[in-house]
């Protein structure tokens, strides 16, 4: 298929496809999936050879969310049945984080609830950062905790974040029709605030809203355009009680094609599978490590994941290898420009699988309509017995899934 080399002959020289290219690889047929993988596979190994990157999410604060973000779990006036609680203390969240460096991921990624941290929050997790830092040499710690305020990106860095997670989840035109309490303009600007701290900047998207090919190519090309060290992508998990309970847009074969559309715009950044990927790609899973460099351990902000152990055996299952705590996930020309995500101080971010209210981070769990569907994508059958609200881990006397 002419499109497929064009597309891997650019990835592999870096070079930006066009959007008519980006919509072909969405509009491919399932017959052509796996040539797509195929394609999309050769950008991926070239940049990160066949390491898998693993990240665990600390949930600091859960629910008690001002924000109306439609896809989640955790906004105002939530009836989904999740944990709610406020803030963990420091020894708590170093505790939960313990439980997934043991697990084997090499970031631990602190997620809060909320329209953005007060000036006494920052003070809260920069305390435990530093508990997490002092117990476990060589972590990477990402942020997530929603719009930030001028100075307190510098303050992060100082109390040794690494980077920050903020998604734009969705295109610049439909984004009003996920929320209203803030803006897309807002979004950008805190992901901004994070880069100029010298932080490793983190955003990424939601698929499966609903939105149409448009929409995804054109959020994809706007981080692009941003240009984090890493990219989450989110596949809708559709919680009972969020306006979005209802949507099922997606397919394995459509979640693939989503996972191949990113990596060729965004070849040499660390791709993430985040929130949705058990309850969409199911048992397509291995194959979208073949795009992905990178994903979640165990469960997610406010829904259960895949078992650690499952994670760890379906890697090796499929010829790939867990990233060590020494190596460095970006490519040498992007940790040389100060995004070096692996043994240092700047790491590409990922964050949560649900993300919180106004927090958006790295993964997500809820939905909001935007766009139109595209016509060509069929509607899947809802899989609800994979939607299962998380009830161990941070906030409760149970041990997590790590």
């Amino acid at each position: 298929m002419d499109l497929l080399n064009t597309l891997v002959d650019k990835g592999l020289r870096r070079e930006l496809p066009t959007r008519e290219e980006a919509l072909a690889v969405l509009a491919t047929s399932d017959d052509d999936v796996l040539d797509v993988v195929a394609a999309a596979g050769k950008v991926r190994r070239h940049w990160f050879g066949r390491r898998v990157k693993l990240n665990y999410l600390v949930n600091l604060k859960s629910g008690l969310c001002p924000e109306d973000c439609s896809y989640c779990s955790q906004r105002l006036g939530s009836r989904t049945g999740i944990l709610k609680y406020t803030w963990l203390k420091p020894d708590e969240a170093s505790k939960a984080a313990a439980a997934g460096l043991a697990g084997g991921a090499k970031r631990v990624c602190l997620v809060a609830s909320g329209r953005g941290p007060t000036d006494r929050d920052v003070d809260r997790v920069s305390e435990t950062i530093k508990a997490i830092k002092d117990q476990n040499e060589g972590v990477e710690v990402c942020a997530c905790l929603g719009l930030l305020s001028d100075g307190q990106a510098e303050r992060l860095r100082e109390a040794g974040a690494d980077a920050y997670n903020h998604n734009l989840n969705t295109s610049e035109a439909t984004y009003g029709d996920i929320t209203t309490t803030h803006t897309y303009a807002d979004r950008v600007d805190t992901v901004s605030k994070a880069h100029a701290a010298g932080l490793s900047a983190c955003s990424g998207l939601i698929a499966g809203m609903g939105e149409s090919d448009e929409d995804l190519v054109d959020v994809v090309f706007s981080l692009r355009a941003l240009d984090p060290d890493s990219v989450p992508v989110n596949f809708l998990i559709p919680v009972e009680g969020t306006p979005l309970a209802k949507e099922w847009n997606l397919t394995p074969q459509r979640c693939l094609r989503i996972l191949a559309m990113v990596r060729f715009v965004c070849p040499d950044v660390e791709v993430r599978i985040a929130g949705g990927r058990e309850v969409h790609l199911r048992t397509q899973q291995p194959l979208a490590l073949h795009l992905a460099n990178s994903i979640f351990l165990g469960d997610y902000l406010t829904t259960e994941g895949q078992a650690g152990k499952a994670d760890l055996e379906m890697i090796a299952d499929a010829g790939f290898e867990v990233e060590g705590a020494g190596e460095v996930t970006l490519p040498e020309h992007r940790a040389a420009a100060g995004g070096g995500c692996g043994s240092h101080a700047e790491a590409g971010c990922g964050s949560s699988a649900e993300a919180g209210c106004g927090s958006g981070c790295g993964s997500h769990e809820g939905g909001s309509v935007c766009g139109t569907a595209a016509a060509a994508v069929p509607a899947a059958e809802p899989r609800t017995d994979l939607v299962t609200v998380r009830r161990r881990g941070a906030g409760t006397d149970l041990a997590p899934n790590a």
